[in-house]
């Protein structure tokens, strides 16, 4: 599955590294993209593993928001 996550309060590259860290150590994702221009995250991951509920959920108990 694929799915792409707006987090528009993506600032510096230290944002970049917390969220890409707490995603890639997800069971089930396989790839994270994150693009700190437009604020946007994409993930390739196994639904069998993970759902896009928990990914939404990792990412917001960082603190940040998930649109």
């Amino acid at each position: 599955m694929k799915a792409v996550f707006k987090v528009p309060n993506i600032r510096t590259s230290e944002d970049v590294n917390k969220i890409r860290k707490v995603i890639s150590s997800s069971e089930g994702v396989i790839a994270c993209q994150i693009n700190r221009e437009n604020g946007k995250v994409s993930i390739v991951y196994d639904n069998y593993f993970i759902t896009e509920n928990k990914i939404i959920q990792c990412i917001e108990d960082l603190g940040y928001a998930v649109l």
